[in-house]
């Protein structure tokens, strides 16, 4: 992999900025209302969904899906709101600025996977990602997932808080899953932050969703062990990740964001 101080100013290599009126969570596209009251049990399909990626041993990005229709916007649910530019862009930028070689489009399919907890296709891909858990309400065979998952090597980025009640249902369904998980409020010292770009979390104060706070659990609550999962409380990296070539955010945002991403994948991918 290749460290460069000066790689951070042109992080966004490649998705040059263009001046849009592209706003917080709006897709392409008129809402399917109908899917707000569909089957609580079932699963959403985004438009731009043309199939998984075969597995071939590439990095790939995996988003977790949830059932439901919780959060639903023109995006649809919470689980899939910024797909998949969000992780076409990322795994761009991964393949300029580091050695690994990921998946990032073949033919109609682009950005990564959609895996769900309860999946076995899950334990192929080392790092994945969770959008929005306020409207995530695992059954026992997902929490069974989500624990086997972590406790077995898997890194987990949750991603998207829409507030206090969104972060009370991700705690609560974290409890279910690790009962003695301690959540611990990240400093920005500790080594993700420095597994390939040094970042110093003073730089961002505040984004559109407040001030952000990251937390992160340690395996069996030890600081001295891997991290197994991050959450981004008041930010969604995911969001900057999407528009950053439509002048959603001013640049130094995107990049802050570009940088998170980078280093949480290197950092799960060396740990």
């Amino acid at each position: 992999m290749r460290h460069g101080v000066g790689t951070g100013v042109r992080i966004a290599l490649g998705l040059c900025l263009v001046a849009a009126g592209a706003q917080a969570q709006r897709g392409r596209g008129r809402p399917d209302f109908s899917q707000m009251l569909g089957d609580p049990n079932s699963y959403y399909t985004p438009p731009d969904f043309r199939g998984n990626e075969p597995y071939d041993g590439r990095f790939t990005f995996a988003r977790i899906k949830y059932r439901g229709f919780a959060h639903f916007s023109r995006e649809g649910p919470g689980w899939s709101h910024d797909y998949p530019r969000s992780e076409s862009h990322l795994m761009r930028i991964m393949r300029d600025v580091t050695s690994i070689r990921p998946f990032i489009e073949d033919g109609p399919r682009m950005g990564g996977v959609i895996v769900a907890l309860d999946s076995p296709e899950l334990f192929k891909y080392p790092v994945s990602y969770l959008s929005e858990p306020g409207g995530w309400f695992p059954n026992e065979k997902e929490i069974a997932g989500f624990r086997d998952y972590l406790l077995k090597g898997g890194f987990i980025i949750v991603d998207d808080f829409g507030g206090m009640s969104d972060w009370a249902n991700f705690t609560a369904q974290l409890q279910r899953a690790l009962p003695k998980a301690q959540l611990v409020q990240l400093t920005g010292k500790e080594p993700i932050f420095d597994a390939f770009f040094k970042i110093d979390l003073n730089i961002i104060q505040r984004t559109y969703r407040g001030s952000p706070v990251y937390f992160g659990v340690y395996e069996d609550n030890d600081p001295r062990k891997r991290l197994i999962l991050v959450a981004n409380y008041n930010n969604d990296i995911g969001e900057y990740w999407e528009f950053s070539d439509q002048g959603f955010a001013p640049v130094p945002l995107s990049n802050e964001a570009y940088k998170i991403g980078v280093n949480y994948l290197v950092y799960a991918l060396t740990h």
